[in-house]
């Protein structure tokens, strides 16, 4: 391994170190360790201890080869260190920054799509609806002025063609002598009686009809 190497491979893998300290406060942030069950915290750590593996041997890789040294460790552990005492602050500030502007960001997002795209939809089915109720309101009412005004038609009518009509009758009832009116009279007591007989009948044939089995009506 020539010195160029070895020089490149020491600053990626101190770069590396400072990137698992960001990688690691990054991690921590938001996990949030105490809200969360162990067995949970557990799988997050090594899911997160395997990817950071992963990442420094790609790295390592591409600089010398996946070359093992001693001193590739020491430099992780540098990076670490110089990551905590120097950077550590700053990144800390500047990662709760951005997430704090995030947040931010998307509730002002959210506040602006409910004042332009969900209020207007709701405030335009409240207009509908209120159409609607007025339109059937107006209908209603628009029906019962006709009906009521159909009824006193009718009424009105009823009385211009009763009031001659009975008097007319009871005129020329009066202008009849009095054997045609005894013999009406005699006509509708007679007719009378048919029906009382028809009603009897009726009764017996369904009488007779349940006693032989028929059919039932």
């Amino acid at each position: 391994m020539s010195l160029t190497v070895q020089f490149y491979t020491m600053l990626s893998m101190v770069g590396m170190g400072a990137w698992v300290g960001a990688a690691l406060d990054t991690y921590h942030r938001f996990l949030q360790r105490p809200k969360r069950k162990r067995w949970i915290v557990f799988i997050h750590d090594l899911l997160f201890w395997t990817v950071q593996a992963l990442l420094i041997f790609y790295v390592l890789l591409l600089v010398n080869e996946a070359e093992l040294r001693i001193y590739i460790f020491v430099a992780l552990l540098c990076g670490f260190a110089a990551y905590q005492s120097l950077l550590k602050k700053l990144y800390v500030k500047m990662l709760e920054a951005i997430i704090q502007f995030t947040i931010r960001t998307y509730k002002l997002l959210a506040s602006l799509f409910k004042l332009l795209v969900i209020k207007p939809i709701i405030l335009f089915i409240q207009l509908l609806i209120a159409i609607l109720l007025f339109l059937l309101r107006t209908i209603q009412a628009i029906s019962l002025f006709i009906y009521r005004l159909c009824i006193r038609i009718l009424l009105f009518i009823w009385k211009i063609v009763y009031v001659p009509l009975r008097f007319i009758g009871t005129l020329v009832w009066k202008l009849l002598p009095n054997r045609v009116k005894i013999f009406i009279r005699h006509c509708a007591g007679f007719l009378r009686k048919i029906e009382k007989m028809k009603v009897i009948v009726l009764k017996w044939w369904k009488y007779i009809k349940k006693r032989l089995g028929g059919p039932r009506e």
